[in-house]
């Protein structure tokens, strides 16, 4: 039996490390290879850039050996960050360069891995091409979204998962720091859905849509794994977290919006803490529709808290010696 052939850009990061090891498990052979870097691009340039970059795109192409399915996991994941033409060299232009060149290769499909913060607050998160970006972050996904949809393959597939957590990203741990302080809270009653996803489920996922014998639509959005806003402060943190007043809350964030003009780490942290609070609902994600099922299921929110909270303490994972409630 022939083992389809996977190129995977980003292999080395977070979730292209993952998407590897779930690959393999599903049977593919996997080529790892890293994302070309490039200067600092301003947006309005980018779509120039990429028709101009002839030369680079058949150095990607050469790199793609047999690939029967491109996955790209590049790009730069700080949300924080300022500086807009990086985030648009690495999160854009470099990935309209990648998808242009798998469509180059004849390469049948193209995975790229966007982010659901791309539609920003908008009420609830969808399988549409609507976007509301609102930092310099999210307007880079948002770009490169649009890049790979003109430049890439006939069956590329934006993936958009949601907050993605493993025991070491620092979200996470950010999240586990204040769910286990007094300070923990959210709205009442708490009972809101959270675009919350374990990185496992993330990574298979990935896999499924580059392996899927049934071509998936163009954009694709991670199911919802059953977090709600209490509960994500509940599960990391091992405590009832304090409920606010919707209206108060509103209030804070309004203020916090307003505080967080022109500070780009702000108004990433000011959005993290209006999804704690407020959560975001989801639609129907395809590949629930299909009947992809999530490897891991609740309880890997509580093996995650106990790896999280290992890794505070200085310890080994999976030692971790403190109670449950």
């Amino acid at each position: 039996m022939n083992q389809p052939r996977v190129a995977v850009f980003g292999a080395s990061g977070f979730v292209g490390s993952h998407a590897v090891q779930a690959l393999q498990a599903r049977g593919a052979v996997v080529i790892r290879l890293a994302a070309p870097r490039l200067e600092s691009i301003r947006a309005i340039d980018v779509v120039d850039f990429v028709r101009g970059s002839a030369e680079l795109r058949a150095q990607v192409r050469a790199s793609l050996g047999g690939a029967v399915a491109v996955v790209n996991a590049a790009g730069i994941p700080d949300a924080s960050s300022g500086n807009e033409p990086q985030l648009m060299a690495a999160n854009a232009a470099c990935a309209a360069i990648l998808s242009a060149a798998a469509r180059d290769h004849d390469v049948k499909r193209f995975v790229h891995v966007s982010s659901a913060v791309v539609q920003g607050d908008i009420a609830t998160l969808d399988e549409t091409t609507v976007v509301r970006p609102f930092s310099a972050y999210s307007r880079s996904k948002a770009l490169g979204e649009s890049m790979v949809a003109d430049f890439g393959p006939t069956e590329t597939v934006i993936y958009r998962p949601p907050s993605v957590h493993g025991a070491d990203r620092r979200v996470t741990r950010m999240i586990h720091r204040f769910a286990r302080t007094p300070m923990s809270m959210t709205v009442a009653p708490g009972d809101v859905p959270s675009p919350q996803a374990l990185i496992q489920n993330v990574a298979d996922a990935v896999a499924f849509l580059a392996l899927s014998p049934t071509a998936p639509p163009p954009v694709v959005i991670h199911p919802w794994e059953g977090i709600t806003t209490a509960g994500l402060l509940r599960v990391l943190g091992r405590r009832e977290p304090r409920l606010l007043h919707p209206a108060l809350a509103r209030i804070v964030l309004r203020m916090l919006k307003g505080a967080s003009l022109g500070l780009p780490s702000m108004e990433a942290n000011r959005r993290r803490l209006e999804l704690l609070w407020l959560g975001q609902s989801q639609a129907l994600s395809w590949l629930s529709r299909v009947g992809w099922k999530a490897p891991v299921g609740p309880d890997g929110w509580d093996k995650l808290f106990d790896e999280v909270a290992a890794a505070a303490r200085g310890l080994p994972s999976g030692s971790y010696g403190g109670d449950r409630t």
